[in-house]
């Protein structure tokens, strides 16, 4: 599986060097904005350690945008080094073998983009391990239109204060930002998929 992971965590390092130098922040700056070391960052930065969910959720957070928007950013940057020039970008039949698949190392999370960069909606489907617990902050969520759909297993989902149960068809559509957490407290994997649309993007 490295050979499907391993460019996206270069172009996790890409982008998130590239979020930073757009706000003009230094390294010290997104480390206060996130609460992420500054050897972290860098390290990240120079492709040296492939972040947790955990740590994009709070990168994403500082930056104002959604995980699911920086890791599609980044899948889009993937896909599109792959794709021949001449043809026609994001249109088409997409191989499950082709589409970059990232690995949360912490957890066993993983992550598939199902839509092109072009598509005006991001589709994603996620596979939770047995056990798994995936929080986030509040901001992670900031200008999204968002909705979770349970296919396969069952997913606790924590909305702020309110915990939902949900099994395989049920769906959860989003309101507006609280700190949330993803969690399989099932002995067996949980499928689900996310569907969101961007807002105002800052």
């Amino acid at each position: 599986m490295s050979n499907i992971v391993d460019p996206l965590v270069r172009q996790i390092a890409i982008r998130v060097r590239a979020e930073r130098e757009r706000r003009r922040w230094t390294l010290a700056q997104l480390a206060d904005a996130s609460g992420v070391s500054q050897a972290m960052i860098s390290r990240i930065e120079r492709g040296e350690s492939s972040p947790t969910a955990v740590v994009l959720g709070k990168l994403s957070a500082a930056f104002r945008l959604s995980v699911a928007s920086l890791l599609a950013l980044t899948e889009a940057e993937a896909e599109a080094a792959r794709e021949d020039p001449g043809g026609a970008a994001g249109t088409g039949v997409r191989r499950r073998a082709e589409v970059p698949e990232w690995r949360d190392p912490g957890t066993g999370y993983r992550r598939r983009q199902i839509t092109g960069p072009h598509f005006p909606a991001e589709v994603a489907e996620i596979r939770l391990p047995a056990g798994a617990h995936v929080p986030y902050p509040a901001a992670a969520f900031a200008f999204v239109r968002q909705i979770v759909w349970v296919l396969d297993g069952h997913l606790t989902f924590h909305d702020g204060d309110t915990v939902h149960e949900l099994d395989a068809g049920d769906t959860v559509e989003l309101g507006e930002p609280e700190e949330r957490a993803f969690a399989n407290t099932t002995d067996t994997e949980c499928r689900y998929a996310v569907v969101l649309t961007r807002g105002t993007r800052p």
